[in-house]
């Protein structure tokens, strides 16, 4: 018995000791495939395309943008447009389109260096609207579910996108600043606004957002109704700072060919392996778009006409009693308002001066991440919150 598992072990030993990392031939490009990512939107909203070249799987990831390039919608027989405009680099946007539900559409894009591409033709497809938005505590967090149906059974195929904001503050808040003298260098702490010696709310309150990558698909096809139910989205860890105060999560759902499904479900597959829809694809999971200019040439990416449909809800901490959230920031530090102690506590790369006393004759650090919540998210007021 010893023997066989001897040799087992040795067989073992050598089966991994002789693995060596694989990287697959690929005739590609120098400037990587062109990667054609979002939808013609035949609902309310704009249709947004984001246009990016691969990079190599022997190369380190990047996103480059694809950038000058000219982008508009076509119908079919090619006697109406809806041009794109670059709203930012590699990003192009129509606010509005205005599109016939008989007709068919596809992206057209020239690109700088006089390549021409386009999509196949696709007929308006409208989305089911969402039926819910739900949430349920699940193992002390928060777990958020999509819920929808077809009662004409037509749908079938569903791709659920979500967008998570939320509202915290700083541990302390501050109405100072650290001066500097003449050669730049820390000499002492006094308010920010003199006139005005108040706590700075810009410093204090903050939202941040988050907005995954993850590629959530789903598909009826084998159930006897064309529904979803409790399809899981966001999951919120016990206790985290997302359920501070106010969390809101928006749900974007849209409908699918059965082509369309197809290519996200290999892209899932092959992105959970190398990282994104950016990097090197080693699949022959090219899409539906095609080089006018060199038929040889791939495009990957997949664009059609779908209808965007979305809900929002928010949560708040006050309905999740004992939540026990902690921002876990280290307590103030008293120092003296001199130069010699400012520069000690300044030289510290985690520290801000946040309060004082009486005549500012002693001000207390801490680290910056308790006082300045624009280090983790921004100051401005989402449009949409409360």
């Amino acid at each position: 018995m010893k023997k066989i598992s001897a040799a087992l072990f040795a067989i073992w030993v050598l089966a991994f000791a002789c693995r060596e990392k694989y990287v697959p031939t690929l005739n590609e490009p120098t400037t990587g495939y062109l990667v054609v990512e979002g939808f013609i939107n035949s609902g309310s909203g704009p249709t947004v395309i984001n246009l990016t070249r691969s990079t190599k799987i022997s190369g380190a990831a990047s996103i480059v943008k694809e950038t000058k390039a000219l982008v508009r919608v076509e119908n079919k027989a090619n006697t109406t447009s809806f041009p794109l405009t670059e709203t930012s680099s590699g990003i192009y946007t129509n606010p509005q389109l205005s599109l016939n539900s008989s007709d068919q559409y596809r992206i057209y894009i020239k690109t700088t260096d006089g390549k021409e591409y386009v999509s196949d033709y696709s007929a308006v497809r409208r989305t089911p609207d969402i039926d819910s938005l739900s949430w349920r505590m699940e193992n002390g967090g928060i777990q958020t579910y999509a819920n929808t149906h077809d009662n004409q059974n037509k749908t079938k195929y569903y791709l659920f996108k979500y967008e998570e904001t939320w509202e915290f503050t700083s541990r302390y808040p501050t109405q100072l600043k650290i001066y500097n003298d003449r050669q730049g260098v820390p000499n002492h702490v006094g308010y920010r606004d003199s006139s005005n010696p108040i706590y700075d709310p810009k410093l204090f309150r903050c939202w941040k957002t988050n907005i995954p990558t993850t590629i959530m698909t789903y598909t009826t096809e084998k159930l006897s109704q064309d529904a979803v139910s409790l399809y899981p989205l966001a999951y919120i860890e016990p206790a985290s700072w997302k359920l501070g105060i106010l969390y809101s999560i928006i749900l974007k759902q849209y409908a699918l060919s059965q082509e369309y499904f197809r290519f996200l479900d290999q892209m899932r597959k092959n992105t959970e392996q190398l990282g994104s829809i950016f990097d090197a694809q080693p699949s022959e999971n090219i899409g539906n778009l095609r080089c006018l200019s060199n038929a040889n040439e791939r495009v990957i990416g997949f664009v059609e006409v779908s209808e965007e449909k979305q809900q929002r809800i928010f949560i708040s901490n006050a309905q999740v009693p004992g939540w026990g959230y902690n921002n876990q920031c280290e307590d103030q530090v008293a120092i003296p308002n001199q130069p010699d102690s400012i520069k000690i506590a300044n030289g510290l790369p985690t520290t801000v001066a946040f309060g004082g006393r009486s005549g500012l004759d002693v001000v207390y650090f801490a680290p910056a991440l308790c006082v300045d919540c624009t280090l983790r998210g921004v100051n401005t007021k989402p449009s949409f919150w409360p």
